[in-house]
């Protein structure tokens, strides 16, 4: 039982011990009760925590376990840019929580900060932020820290005017591109066939930088993405995006002619080029930059995962399914798809809906039954 003790400034300290996995005895105490009715019902509190083996004395701060937890868990196993917005995520927290310790956060306080920060944030921002700060929270309840998880039924908001709506090429500027870029090409220049292949399959740049001939299937006319190519660390392979984004993807024939002209360069890597290297991150958006240009088009910050998007309208304009086109991208679930590519959606809904009411308001119009009328 927790032993309640009465300090000489009035106030009430509640003191408990346990023995821990090595037999070593273990102590923790709180004072500052006004009365001894508050520090009795945090003894029974504590009583509980401790016969359900939830009680530790290790208490950190909510930014040291979020560290401890990010250095264990994540950072060995997540690309560059994800350990860097890891890390932006750590300083937002210690910024706003200091040394508030992670015990002590209510869905409360939590919900209050998850406001400030959306007033300065895109709500993708915010939420992906609440996504990682969850799976933190979940760990903690393992390890006994905390038994509650402050990040449920939380509201999620954003500064809508902060969200990036990335450009994207209609059908009749994607034509002009890829004609563009067939007539000027040249096999042992690969920068015009990395572009072409993002317009006709959507892939991501390193998925596409690591292709070998061995993932490239003319008779079944299919590109298996099991791999990615580690371009912002120097280059080598590594690790998809994540698991989903393994998979196989049907291509066209048009691509496949264009891909099978790469052989020439004698190459393993179906990108390689005749000097054995890979073109850069840098070559093909500048290359990218300068056939928009050669085309009278005019995309700010349109760079090369704006083809992914632009792939993305493409299907949707040609009434290709969500589903399909999530599987195709690797994404682990349409929701995924349609939060990425909501603006998208969104404007080629608008479409949909008018066609719908054009083609309700059909629906008495006689002249559509073909001539005949009701008796």
């Amino acid at each position: 039982m927790a032993r309640i003790v009465r300090k000489p400034n009035g106030k009430w300290l509640i003191e408990t011990s346990w023995y821990d996995g090595n037999g070593k005895r273990r102590y923790k105490s709180k004072g500052g009760f006004a009365t001894k009715q508050a520090a009795r019902q945090y003894a029974a509190e504590l009583d509980s925590k401790k016969y359900q083996g939830e009680i530790t004395d290790d208490d950190p701060s909510f930014a040291e376990y979020f560290m401890m937890w990010f250095e264990t868990y994540k950072e060995n196993s997540v690309a560059l840019t994800t350990k860097k917005r890891y890390l932006n995520d750590y300083k937002f927290i210690a910024d706003y929580f200091r040394n508030r310790k992670l015990s002590s956060i209510t869905r409360f306080q939590y919900q209050t900060f998850l406001n400030a920060f959306g007033k300065n944030h895109a709500p993708s921002t915010v939420r992906k932020f609440n996504g990682v700060v969850r799976e933190c929270v979940k760990n903690a309840i393992v390890d006994n820290l905390i038994n509650k998880d402050f990040t449920i039924g939380v509201k999620l908001g954003g500064d809508e005017s902060r969200s990036l709506h990335v450009e994207y090429l209609n059908i009749a500027e994607i034509n002009t591109l890829v004609k563009y870029l067939k007539n000027g090409r040249q096999p042992r220049y690969t920068s015009r066939y990395m572009i072409l292949t993002a317009i006709y399959t959507g892939m991501r740049l390193g998925e596409i930088m690591a292709l070998t001939w061995h993932d490239v299937n003319f008779n079944f006319k299919t590109i298996t993405i099991n791999k990615s190519w580690n371009y912002v660390g120097g280059g080598g392979f590594k690790k998809t995006k994540t698991p989903s984004s393994i998979r196989t993807i049907r291509i066209n024939d048009s691509l496949l002619r264009l891909l099978a002209e790469l052989k020439d360069n004698h190459q393993d890597m179906v990108f390689m080029n005749a000097n054995n290297q890979i073109p850069s991150s840098n070559a093909v958006n500048t290359l990218l930059r300068k056939s928009l240009a050669a085309c009278d088009m005019s995309k700010q910050d349109f760079h090369f995962h704006s083809l992914r998007h632009s792939h993305v309208a493409y299907l949707l304009a040609n009434g290709i399914p969500l589903y399909a086109i999530s599987k195709r991208l690797g994404h682990s679930n349409t929701t995924i798809t349609a939060n990425k590519y909501a603006y998208l959606i969104d404007e080629f809904k608008a479409r949909s809906d008018e066609m719908i009411e054009n083609s309700l308001n059909k629906i008495d119009d006689k002249n559509q039954v073909g001539g005949l009328t009701a008796d």
